[in-house]
């Protein structure tokens, strides 16, 4: 496939060498070359068949405005701007395209919330709970996009008008820990993630954008990675 990457970060960098390993064809848009979405236009795009974004959160939406808009297909990685989910789903249906977006592409932490719903229901045999993450100090949001899906799926799974409090810490190097802790007086229970490197993101983002070619509709990871 021809492949059109914004982002030269961290994951970013595994997106474009996971993708040339599964022999596709990738260019890389840096933020400079970017501005106001300036790479993104239909001429640009006339030969692409999946943007990937993994950028910061205060410029997605115009990415996916502009990648949408020109008909194009699209993975986004960066979280940050689910403010305006709903805005951007029908901008997705009113154009026909397709778009998968999620906080985190690992399979294995969508796993990971397969357990927290399960899990959830020791909130209703008296357990509390709370959730922690841990990340690099260059991260820009707080909590986590993975944190905060944990909260929801946790809530909406317990049936819990009050969502659990997330403790959040940035540190060094730290690449992604995820902690889910029930409590009650006679026990603990300890549900936790811990990402060792950012390629686990990279190559669930490449895997989408496979499964999304040719595809239409809006999607989050979550529904489709069983089919990967």
């Amino acid at each position: 496939m021809n492949l059109l990457l914004l982002g030269r970060g961290k994951t970013g960098s595994l997106v474009a060498e996971v993708a040339r390993e599964r022999h596709h064809r990738i260019e890389v848009v840096g933020s400079k070359e970017n501005t106001g979405a300036a790479a993104i236009t239909p001429q640009r795009l006339a030969a692409v068949e999946v943007v990937i974004d993994f950028t910061t959160p205060h410029c997605a939406v115009g990415h996916i405005e502009a990648g949408v808009r020109a008909g194009k297909n699209m993975v986004v990685g960066t979280t940050g701007w689910y403010g305006e989910l709903d805005r951007v789903r029908r901008l997705v249906e009113e154009h026909g395209t397709g778009f998968v977006y999620a906080a985190n592409f690992s399979i294995g932490v969508n796993m990971f919330f397969d357990v927290a719903r399960q899990a959830a229901a020791a909130l209703r045999h008296g357990y509390s709970g709370q959730i922690f993450e841990r990340h690099h100090v260059q991260k820009k949001d707080a909590p986590s996009g993975t944190a905060i899906e944990i909260q929801k799926m946790v809530q909406q799974a317990s049936g819990r008008n009050q969502p659990l409090e997330i403790t959040s810490f940035r540190e060094g190097e730290v690449i992604g820990l995820h902690e889910l802790v029930f409590e009650s007086p006679n026990d603990r229970i300890y549900f936790c993630h811990d990402a060792k490197s950012r390629r686990a993101f990279a190559e669930g983002a490449v895997l989408a954008a496979e499964w999304l070619a040719g595809r239409k509709g809006f999607y989050h990871f979550q529904e489709i990675w069983r089919d990967l």
